[in-house]
């Protein structure tokens, strides 16, 4: 099956009554690419990696995007063996998207629950957060209970770390 379009979740997103919004702006591969882009979008923006660990589980790991991420102390929090990078193979086939376009939202694309997702606390309390919206030139804006509707929906049950 190939992977969801932008259009397959937004679809989704209207069955589940989730009321997002999508800006369209030049691609963003980089938070630094973003803070260009962003303009006037409300709301907080995120950072995605995608993980492996030791153990050959991987790993989706969402955060405010000027949240440094310690790579060396999550494993612990996490339970989780030592993390690196995942290929940019391997995020095509286990999400379905490529690099630069990392989103909480691959996880449409990942109906064995392959990855697990870990999910800043601090974003989550937030009103508003936004992602991309499995393409890096649109960021979407929805309220973390609408994400975590999302979740449910693909049968992700994600982590609430103190990142």
């Amino acid at each position: 099956m190939p992977p969801a379009t932008p259009d397959d979740l937004f679809a989704l997103f209207d069955r589940l009554d989730i009321r997002a919004v999508t800006h369209r702006h030049e691609p963003a591969f980089t938070v630094e690419q973003g803070h260009r882009v962003w303009g006037s979008i409300p709301g907080i923006h995120c950072k995605n990696l995608f993980l492996k660990d030791g153990k050959g589980r991987l790993w989706l790991v969402v955060a405010p995007a000027d949240r440094r991420v310690d790579l060396k102390a999550l494993p612990a929090r996490i339970g989780a063996a030592r993390l690196s990078f995942g290929s940019a193979e391997l995020l095509v086939e286990v999400l379905g998207i490529e690099p630069g376009s990392v989103t909480p939202f691959a996880v449409i694309n990942d109906p064995g629950q392959r990855v697990s997702v870990v999910l800043d606390s601090w974003m989550m309390t937030q009103e508003l957060v936004n992602y991309h919206p499995l393409r890096n030139d649109m960021t979407t804006t929805l309220t973390p209970a609408e994400l975590v509707r999302f979740f449910e929906h693909t049968g992700h049950h994600p982590l609430l770390v103190d990142l």
